[in-house]
């Protein structure tokens, strides 16, 4: 493993990468939660290709027994499991200006994995944390990256186009919801951010970097476009967290992130946190993380089981639609989850012409569509959205108490992230697949594969389980949109400057994953480039 030199002051981080928005109290998961902690030295990886195996292969069929479990999955099996803290933000040695701007804005206590990763990482250890989505893993990794630039700029502004910490993200939107995230206590703390991410204006960020920023939340793909042109170098990056390093995978993305890290700092601070651990993750921990401390949350009101599964069983797709559109009635959120962009257009169509108010999200809406659907979702201006597995891993909204596999997912890990869209900061939710009587047997083996249970009913329009779901759920109080200007928009969507003629589909975004037929169907930009790099990073959205 490579040597460190590392000393106290060196390590305390930046921006938050939180997992609520900023505008909505923090309320802490139950404290009835568990932590494992303890020191992982990997060893070689057992995938003999970052990329791991690819989906849809037969390793990835729901009716093929599981793997066996990795050497990282091993040693979190095999780690002690940690008491329940009860620990404050400064007892956890987060500095006085970060502890008063999280009160401000209504984050008053750390969440589990927050509580179990802090000390490690504020010191300066390499943190390898396991936890779902919605468990609060942003802040996690984002309270360390905010406390050591903090120091650093205490010293020193940091140069033209050479940031001093990275956050790496598998899609455009999540980059800009963290880098949204980021700016009110990276101003706390005099911080400057920017997101980096293909199909926005690449002259912006040009200049953003230029002008010196601390912090730079990239997907893959356009960070190294921007590497690769002079404007930006990561040699003076001491600080890295990697955000859904499963996703990355799952996206073809890792062989960037390798080459990535290796620009930054040998002796730089390394921040891993996903909620699978698969050979392909272990290939960027035994490369690039030096003896991680291991932390995952278990918890007897843990995110899964939040969830309420059910699985209703319908003659054809006639009664499907009609099941579906009793149930889209329902007063609260709702996200329903088929596998083509067409699909996803043709079932919201039927759902409007029905009276339900929907939307459609998928990777061929241009940015500025797709966050327009995203914040009307999320203001209760629309109750139904209907997404692709891609296009909808970001969607971060808390009080999204139903989700529905219209179509099925292609293998456990695609249940577990779609379902993750509910049951969000310690809420329950409801997690619905709507099937076909030749579905059933595989819906079985997924859910096995996934480790849920799920009760079974065969139901019609109007049957009592069907009706009960329909009523369920509070109703979303419609929120009013917050007023941008142009120029914001322009800064934030990479707009054309008027007269400018639009670049067209984005390179990034795509409902696509580089060597794969992607059930959306094929395009150019999915297409794997010659060099081995991803065409592009798909999209998502964090709130």
């Amino acid at each position: 493993m490579r040597p460190r030199a590392r000393h106290s002051a060196d390590y305390a981080a930046h921006p938050i990468l939180l997992g609520v928005p900023f505008f909505m109290p923090q309320t802490p998961a139950p404290r009835s939660s568990s932590s494992r902690s303890t020191s992982f030295r990997p060893g070689p990886s057992r995938s003999g290709r970052p990329g791991g195996p690819r989906r849809g292969s037969s390793s990835a069929r729901a009716d093929r027994p599981a793997p066996a479990p990795s050497a990282l999955e091993q040693a979190f099996a095999a780690a002690p499991v940690a008491p329940d803290s009860t620990a404050t933000w400064a007892e956890l040695g987060l500095p006085g200006r970060l502890v008063t701007a999280l009160e401000r804005r209504g984050v008053t206590a750390p969440f589990p994995i927050q509580a179990a990763t802090l000390a490690d990482a504020l010191a300066g250890r390499d943190v390898l944390g396991r936890a779902k989505t919605g468990s609060g893993k942003t802040l996690a990794f984002g309270l360390p990256l905010l406390a050591r630039l903090a120091e650093l700029r205490e010293v020193s502004a940091p140069s033209p186009g050479r940031p001093r910490a990275l956050v790496l993200v598998p899609t455009r939107e999540l980059a800009v919801q963290v880098r949204d995230a980021l700016d009110p206590l990276g101003a706390a703390v005099r911080l400057r951010s920017t997101a980096i991410f293909g199909g926005a204006s690449i002259g912006r960020q040009i200049n953003a970097l230029e002008r010196g920023v601390d912090l730079i939340v990239a997907t893959p793909g356009r960070l190294q476009d921007l590497m690769e042109r002079g404007a930006c170098s990561l040699a003076d990056v001491t600080i890295t967290a990697i955000d859904e390093a499963d996703h990355m995978s799952d996206l073809g993305f890792l062989p960037v992130v390798l080459r990535l890290l290796g620009q930054t700092r040998p002796d730089g601070q390394r921040l891993l946190f996903s909620a699978t651990l698969d050979g392909a993750v272990e290939t960027v921990v035994t490369r690039y993380l030096h003896e991680p401390a291991l932390h995952a949350v278990a918890s007897a009101d843990s995110h899964v089981e939040l969830m309420d599964h059910r699985a209703f069983v319908v003659s054809d797709q006639e009664s499907k639609m009609a099941v579906l559109t009793e149930i889209s009635g329902r007063p609260a959120r709702s996200i329903l989850f088929v596998r083509t962009k067409h699909g996803a257009d043709r079932l919201a169509t039927k759902l409007e012409r029905s009276g339900v108010q929907a939307a459609a999200i998928h990777g061929d809406l241009r940015q500025n569509a797709r966050q327009r659907a995203l914040d009307d979702f999320s203001a209760g201006r629309t109750r139904v959205l209907v997404a692709t597995d891609v296009a909808a891993r970001g969607i971060h909204v808390d009080d999204v108490d139903l989700v529905v596999h219209v179509d099925q997912p292609n293998d456990h890990k695609d249940y577990l992230h779609r379902s993750g869209r509910t049951a969000r900061a310690g809420n329950s939710g409801v997690v619905l697949s709507l099937l076909l009587p030749s579905e059933r047997r595989g819906a079985e083996q997924l859910r096995r594969r996934a480790n849920v249970d799920a009760e079974v009913v065969d139901v019609a329009p109007g049957h009592p389980a069907v009706r009960a779901l329909a009523e369920s759920g509070e109703p979303v109080v419609v929120q009013p949109l917050p007023e941008r200007s142009e120029s914001s928009r322009d800064a934030r969507f990479g707009a054309p400057r008027r007269g400018q003629r639009p670049s067209g589909r984005f390179g990034e975004g795509r409902d696509s994953r580089p060597g794969r037929a992607h059930p959306e169907g094929p395009s150019r930009s999915a297409r794997p480039r010659r060099d081995g790099r991803p065409a592009g990073d798909a999209g998502s959205s964090r709130a």
